[in-house]
């Protein structure tokens, strides 16, 4: 074979593989939820608005105030704690649309000030951000702020069902960003604060730092962090039950431009990295620096994507009683580049990333001739203690009871060399799911168990469009049970939190904050809907004959979760058919809402598949009979057809009767005229009629009487007389007899005279201005135009 033509069909194969991959990529919702109009709480009353949700759904916002970005589940005192632009809220936990109590924390007018001299924005940039808000071991809770760009913290309790601010100011660089759109990321831990951010005005020096009990942080190197972009931090209790003697350990997940890269242009990748607890420092060097920094790669692996997919938002997810190395993160991915609208999930193990800090090899800068620093993998002898690893029994052992009694070597080598060779990759080697459409921005998990017996991991993962998509992974299969919109606006889904407690979803973009149930099993109201949703939570109580969530029920429900089989359910109820008659000639549209997007509608009449055509054509929503004929009355069927792994199933979900009759389209079939009842009568019609001509005719006499409309007779007596003292007094063909004289008269009294229109009523400048023109053209020729129509003209002009 010609080299050419074999690379040609090398290339159409590749091609065809990717395109079948991709087929999954377009993976649609089974039902989409949209935004409706219920009652809101707003300022403690309830008022009627369009910011809420149906099922059992709440909302929150207040008029003004915006950027509902960061929450706290106090779940010890029943509450939502909600940080927004220079508020703070407290809110019911079981319904968020209830305010119990709110604290202002605004930027003070020479704060303001000093900010837009600075160059910022004073509507948007220099307001206070609530950014920091964790729960401390006193049970008050540690705030902090953007504070116009001078960023500030202080402590908060909540007593007697009111929020309170103590005013004691603390500095909060290096806690809390100084720009409000920056990313970040902190958690706190043992009371103490784990923070991600900038520490300067400008955002050019990022430091993961630890404030308390000895303030720690990051070396200002770029081999250390490099233009990052935080994302998130979680802790592990890795010293529990540890043989090693561990300690535990606090991971931060963020992006930055690439060091080992050699490459022409900037390449971001997501990085992992992770401290100890005990960290106190070096005695000299790395003095209150972290000894134990280190970070990795952490790899997304999208179809064949050449640049690296960007980490944007993590959970952690850890069962009551599970150890820390079965722990699993979960990380939500977006493309570098704007040529994908792809988003992907990866699921990592702690255990993983765990080892390969622990046993991993280390890159090493090394200069080359072009002047350049090129990183490869060290290969030569490691320190001991190994560097970057937390005090153990080993260390101990050899006399190190803290990091100030690391060795120098040791300390030495893990300033140089922070990062690790090895790239953390995902469960599988592969993404749980890849979905074309509006970016991820937000993810949490929740892990339930079916009735089968196994459990399942249900994502619910935030859109940059408001929505949030409901989806679960059955054996390689990636099934969106739904998508919610949770905001009238498409705002960005900024945050999502879980209550175990309430078991409730809670959200927050700029416009407001949401709360919705993990299910809404009422929504699918028949057992085959019910099974071939296919959620984890919900099945079919045949007592009931109600799709009800599984913890409700104690009587056996009927769930497919992996198979979807829906031949489980009992037979359905038949239908009653609706009655629809329409006009012979006329139109009529029956309606055929699937309860599924995964559905195809199918319709029959009288028991026979119909045909589309010209006048019976199938719509999205229903079928529309055009031009109707006798031979279009009969009993029409729509039908609901799904697909699951286990089987098609076929579902009636519309019947109608339709009748050919003369009493035009309508509800029921009514045949033969019927009389009405409740509408207006024909005597009465007659009654308004005769009202309205004894109106007209009394309107006319009263002009006449008046003089405003002259009768025929004096109409022509005055025409006679002006055409004669016009012929007296001046000559009819002079310029000035022919427009004084009768504008003369008109200026006096203005007789409105009947007379034919041929043209458009708009137009009547125009018409009069013509005849003048004709007039003065005829001067030599005679008196070809008379008085009388020249009046007439002018009469209408005027008019």
């Amino acid at each position: 074979m010609h080299p050419l033509l074999s690379l040609t069909v090398s290339g159409l194969l590749a091609l065809a593989l990717t395109l079948e991959k991709d087929s999954s990529l377009d993976c649609v919702p089974r039902k989409y939820v949209p935004y409706h109009n219920r009652l809101i709480m707003k300022h403690g009353l309830r008022t009627c608005g369009d910011l809420s949700l149906g099922d059992n759904a709440h909302l929150f916002r207040e008029e003004g105030v915006f950027n509902y970005s960061i929450m706290l589940l106090r779940e010890d005192l029943n509450l939502l704690v909600l940080g927004a632009r220079e508020a703070v809220y407290a809110l019911d936990l079981n319904d968020i649309s209830k305010k119990l109590s709110s604290v202002k924390w605004e930027v003070t007018q020479k704060q303001k000030e000093n900010c837009k001299n600075k160059g910022k924005d004073p509507e948007t940039e220099c307001k206070n951000y609530i950014r920091i808000l964790h729960k401390m071991a006193d049970d008050k809770m540690y705030v902090c702020g953007t504070n116009a760009f001078d960023p500030e913290c202080d402590y908060m309790s909540y007593a007697d069902g009111k929020l309170t601010l103590e005013k004691k100011a603390e500095d909060g660089k290096g806690k809390c960003p100084f720009d409000p759109f920056q990313r970040y990321a902190s958690i706190m831990y043992e009371n103490y604060l784990y923070s991600a951010t900038s520490m300067n005005f400008l955002g050019s020096e990022p430091v993961l730092m630890r404030s308390s009990p000895v303030s720690i942080r990051t070396e200002f190197k770029s081999s250390w962090l490099h233009e990052p972009n935080f994302v998130a931090m979680a802790q592990m209790p890795e010293s529990e039950m540890s043989a090693q003697g561990d300690d535990d350990k606090v991971y931060l997940f963020f992006s930055e431009t690439a060091v080992e890269c050699d490459c022409y242009n900037k390449l971001v990748v997501s990085r992992v990295a992770r401290v100890c607890k005990g960290d106190l420092g070096g005695q000299r060097t790395l003095q209150k620096k972290w000894t134990s920094f280190l970070k990795a790669r952490i790899d997304c692996p999208v179809l064949e994507s050449q640049l690296p997919y960007i980490i944007q938002d993590t959970f952690r997810w850890c069962g009551p009683q599970q150890r820390w190395k079965d722990c699993l993160f979960y990380a939500i991915f977006t493309p570098q580049s704007d040529t994908s609208d792809l988003s992907a999930v990866c699921a990592y193990r702690v255990s993983e990333i765990s080892r390969v800090f622990a046993e991993g090899k280390y890159k090493t800068p090394v200069p080359v001739e072009t002047s350049f620093v090129k990183w490869v993998m060290y290969s030569g002898d490691v320190p001991v203690p190994r560097p970057g690893a937390c005090i153990d029994n080993e260390a101990r052992k050899a006399g190190i009871t803290q990091t100030l009694d690391l060795p120098d070597r040791t300390l030495q080598f893990i300033k140089d060399r922070p990062l690790m060779d090895q790239a953390i990759r995902p469960i599988g080697d592969k993404p749980v799911l890849v979905r074309r459409g509006p970016t991820f921005t937000r993810i949490i998990v929740n892990q339930v168990q079916a009735t089968d017996g196994e459990k399942y991991y249900v994502m619910f993962i935030g859109t940059e469009k408001g929505t949030v998509l409901k989806t679960v992974n059955y054996d390689g299969d990636t099934f969106i049970i739904e998508e919610v919109q949770l905001f009238q606006s498409e705002e960005p889904i900024n945050i999502l939190k879980f209550s175990n407690i309430t078991g409730q979803i809670y959200a927050g973009s700029d416009y407001g904050a949401a709360q919705i149930p993990l299910a809404t099993c009422g929504r699918s109201s028949s057992c085959m809907d019910c099974v071939l949703a296919r959620d984890p939570y919900c099945g079919w109580d045949k007592d009931v004959g109600k799709c009800i969530f599984l913890s409700d029920s104690q009587s056996e429900l009927i769930q497919s979760v992996k198979e979807g089989d829906a031949s489980l359910c009992p037979d359905a109820e038949p239908f009653k058919p609706m009655n629809r008659s329409i006009w012979p000639g006329g139109n009529l549209k029956l309606h055929c809402h699937l309860p599924s997007n995964l559905a195809k509608t199918t319709w029959e009449r009288d028991g026979s598949p119909l045909t589309p055509s010209t006048r019976l054509q199938l719509l999205g929503d229903g079928l529309l009979i055009l031009n109707a004929s006798e031979s279009d009355a009969g009993l029409y069927r729509c039908l609901s057809v799904e697909r699951s792994r286990a089987d098609e199933y076929t579902t009636t979900v519309a019947e109608y009767h339709v009748g050919i009759g003369p009493t035009g389209s309508g509800r029921g079939n009514p045949i033969t005229p019927q009389a009405q009842v409740g509408g207006p009568s024909v005597t009465g019609l007659q009654i308004i009629v005769g009202l309205l001509v004894v109106s007209l005719l009394a309107l006319l006499a009263w002009n006449f009487y008046n003089g405003h409309l002259p009768l025929p007779w004096n109409c022509r007596k005055q025409n006679r007389e002006q055409s004669q003292d016009i012929h007296i007094h001046g000559d009819p063909n002079s310029g000035v007899a022919y427009q004084d004289a009768p504008r003369t008269a008109l200026a006096e009294d203005k007789p409105l005279v009947p007379g034919t229109d041929n043209g458009t009523g708009n137009n009547h400048h125009t018409r009069g201005e013509a005849a003048f023109s004709a007039a003065e053209e005829s001067e030599t020729d005679g008196p070809k135009v008379t008085v009388p129509s020249l009046q007439y003209i002018d009469d209408e002009s005027e008019i």
